[in-house]
């Protein structure tokens, strides 16, 4: 079965939580403490696989979870790190935030990888928190939590030239003519329910990757029809191959067709019309056939058109050759205008932003935002006396306690801190 969309949800492992711990060993007086780290949670990977060709594994798998680091250990011992979760997906494919819509990983490569959720960082245990003033720390920290989201992962083929057109123009027929992909070819429309793909070798040296989409209709980039769910497989194409049915089989008239199927896709994203495209007029053996050619050549001068014959194979070859051409001399379309970018670093100065803001919520209540302060909050231990003074002492030591005063807080009020409340005490 071929699946080439799937939603998912994503969970990677939570880091494991530093302990309170101190030596106790015989003739070593005052050990000091010798709380351990917690293990780092496991993230979850994506890893392009060119021997996969479908989402299928993934159909079946809605929830993903990583497993969480471990909890640290007395004497001074870490807990183990979690294994990462690595998931095996086709290469062309696409993974995006389900809630935003943006773009996380475009897996292109065999063995490209891309961390999809990033696991929670391990606690530190009470060794670290030692100092001269307070040489027998009683509070530790937990586990960072391990990122967790709604993704969306979409295949994406990877073909070199893309044959588009109505239902039943031949496009099948000339894939299989051309290749040893053998595609169902029947007469009815939609007899191509998914994409089919074939390498067409044109001499001893050169050959290209060639995709048969289901048949395009009015109205496709809007959702009718079959085409439009399968759009999505031309967009890594450098080529357009655009078979039209000369010879009037079906009863509609090729002018109007490649007008219809090169409206749809220039309605589409991703910029197709940019891409070279190759007429390919076939059933050149219908009576009609000539009459058409001469009315399209006609409308449509700059075309360029190979008329063939798919079943006696008239023609095919030269209209090989000049896809061939095109291919290696066309550059690839980025789906992005990050891709391509994957040797150096750029270094950008960036102004630092506030290490925490305030926002006045109105009827004495406040919040506090901020990366690092959010940060600690999750990390300290709120059953734990020593750690609540530990992260009292953070706030004042951050400014957020004299903010809090010179912005109108006075005592009892409510401040808010990562969806947890506090009250306001001078």
């Amino acid at each position: 079965m071929f699946i080439d969309r799937v939603k998912l949800s994503v969970k990677a492992g939570d880091g494991g939580n530093g302990i309170v711990a101190f030596r106790r060993e015989k003739y070593i007086s005052l050990g000091g403490p010798a709380g351990g780290d917690g293990g780092n949670g496991g993230s979850i990977i994506f890893e392009a696989d060119s021997n996969k060709s479908t989402l299928l594994d993934l159909r079946y798998n809605k929830k993903i979870k990583a497993a969480n680091g471990e909890n640290g250990k007395n004497k001074g011992m870490n807990g183990r790190n979690a294994e990462d979760y690595i998931l095996k997906v086709p290469t062309g494919t696409c993974v995006k935030d389900s809630l935003t819509g943006a773009l996380i990983a475009d897996l292109t490569r065999h063995g490209q990888r891309a961390i999809i959720a990033q696991g929670g960082k391990g606690g530190r245990g009470n060794k670290h928190f030692a100092t001269p003033r307070n040489s027998a720390p009683e509070y530790a920290e937990h586990g960072g939590f391990g990122e967790d989201k709604d993704i969306e992962v979409e295949l994406k083929i990877l073909a070199d030239a893309g044959l588009v057109g109505f239902p039943s123009v031949g496009k099948s027929t000339l894939l299989s003519v051309v290749s040893a992909a053998r595609p169902e070819i029947a007469a009815y429309h939609f007899t191509t329910l998914t994409p089919n793909l074939g390498m067409v070798r044109v001499d001893k040296e050169r050959s290209f990757v060639l995709a048969d989409l289901p048949g395009l209709i009015e109205g496709a980039s809007e959702g009718k029809g079959l085409g439009h769910q399968f759009l999505r497989h031309i967009e890594r194409c450098r080529v357009i191959v655009h078979v039209i049915d000369m010879g009037s089989d079906e009863g509609r008239d090729p002018v109007e067709d490649y007008r219809v199927i090169n409206e749809e896709l220039e309605k589409y994203q991703y910029r197709l019309m940019e891409r070279p495209q190759v007429v390919i007029a076939n059933k050149m053996d219908l009576d009609e056939a000539e009459t058409n050619l001469a009315r399209f050549k006609e409308a449509y001068p700059e075309a360029e058109v190979f008329p063939i014959c798919a079943i006696t194979h008239e023609g095919v070859q030269d209209a090989l050759y000049r896809v061939m051409e095109l291919v290696q001399t066309t550059p690839e379309f980025p789906l992005t205008s990050d891709e391509g970018i994957e040797e150096g670093v750029l270094y950008k100065f960036e102004e630092k932003g506030p290490d925490f803001t305030i926002t006045n919520l109105g009827n004495h209540t406040w919040k506090v935002e901020g990366d690092k302060i959010i940060r600690i909050f999750r990390s300290t231990d709120f059953n734990n006396e020593a750690a609540i003074q530990y992260f009292a002492r953070v706030m004042r030591v951050m400014g957020i306690d004299q903010a809090l005063r010179d912005q109108g807080a006075v005592d009892n009020d409510i401040i808010l801190i990562d969806n947890a409340e506090f009250l306001f005490v001078e």
